[in-house]
């Protein structure tokens, strides 16, 4: 058996141990959107985890493991926001300081949001040399301890509990499409998948400015991220050497979309379904609606809404009405 950075044990464990802090979230379903897609359709609802997104579960996973003597001495991360905002609200549960890099053009609302936390904000370029460089930087000023992202065994197993509750709410899925940046998150839902139900297929949704998964499953190897561009800030980020290994063995495909089709599905589901999701998680909903995925197929398919943390002073889909 591969030796991934989590398994079924590690995740069960890591819901065990976050779960009087996190939220249940729901699954809602849509008649407009099946009938769109041609399947039936499950939308798992972390845009209602605490400080709007999945990132809570693996921070918060990270955040309760650090020994005593450790975590006193605090964290640190760069994050465009949700991960930002998520290790900023783990640190003040567990009552430990928390440094945080962001990139200069994170959205205002998920820079707010962490300094409501009471994390120190430390802001830098708006590429992913300068934000780990910025956080190295930080790690030797003052000790803290580094939580990476996405590529952390803790992370990537405190992600997969999102695959525990989904497949008890809608135990028959064929399929679940979760939107894909760093890789955590997907990570952590096969690897949680391989051993629950190996029949669901896991399937990535990736923004074409940001396509890194794509071309790295065409190629058979690993093609690092270069200048990321897509409305979809949570996915601007290239896989680690924890991630890549899961999603080239165990994610089926990655169906690509372009920003308009995000910013159309974003407006759909803000239409239609009456949630606030961000362009980060409409990429998933864009990718069960594009002509790339396959319907027939899949009876019930999961979808993960992976945030709702929204810039609302810079909505990005002024001209995107949803097309008939």
């Amino acid at each position: 058996m591969p030796n991934y950075a989590a398994n079924l044990k590690t995740i069960r464990d890591a819901h065990q141990r976050i779960g009087d802090h996190i939220h249940r979230t729901p699954v809602l379903t849509s008649r407009t959107l099946d009938g769109m897609a041609g399947t039936s359709l499950f939308f798992k609802c972390e845009n209602f985890q605490r400080v709007g997104a999945f990132k809570m579960r693996g921070a918060l996973n990270a955040v309760l493991t650090l020994p005593e003597e450790v975590a006193a001495r605090g964290v640190v991360t760069h994050s465009s926001g949700n991960f930002a905002q998520a290790v900023a609200a783990s640190a003040k549960i567990r009552g430990i300081p928390a440094h945080i890099v962001m990139p200069e053009n994170a959205p205002g609302v998920k820079k707010r949001a962490v300094e409501e936390y009471e994390a120190r904000v430390i802001p830098c370029p708006p590429t992913l040399a300068a934000r780990e460089e910025t956080a190295e930087a930080v790690r030797q000023e003052t000790g803290a301890s580094l939580l990476h992202p996405f590529n952390s065994a803790e992370v990537i197993a405190g992600q997969g509990t999102v695959a525990l509750e989904l497949n008890e709410q809608v135990p028959d899925l064929d399929a679940v499409v979760v939107p894909i940046g760093g890789g955590g998150l997907i990570s952590g839902i096969a690897l949680a998948f391989r051993e629950m139900n190996p029949a669901v297929q896991v399937i990535a949704a990736e923004p074409t400015g940001a396509d890194d998964a794509a071309k790295s499953k065409a190629a058979g190897a690993w093609i690092p991220q270069t200048n990321p561009s897509s409305i979809a800030d949570g996915l601007l980020t290239g896989m680690g050497h924890l991630t890549w290994p899961v999603v080239r063995d165990l994610v089926e495909s990655v169906v690509v979309v372009s920003d308009d089709a995000t910013a159309r599905a974003m407006r759909l589901v803000w239409e239609r379904m009456k949630i606030l999701i961000e362009p980060s998680a409409a990429v998933s909903v864009a990718a069960v609606l594009s002509q790339d995925f396959l319907p027939n197929r899949f009876r019930r398919v999961g979808v993960v809404l992976s945030g709702g943390n929204v810039d609302l002073d810079h909505l990005p889909f002024s001209d995107c009405a949803p097309r008939a």
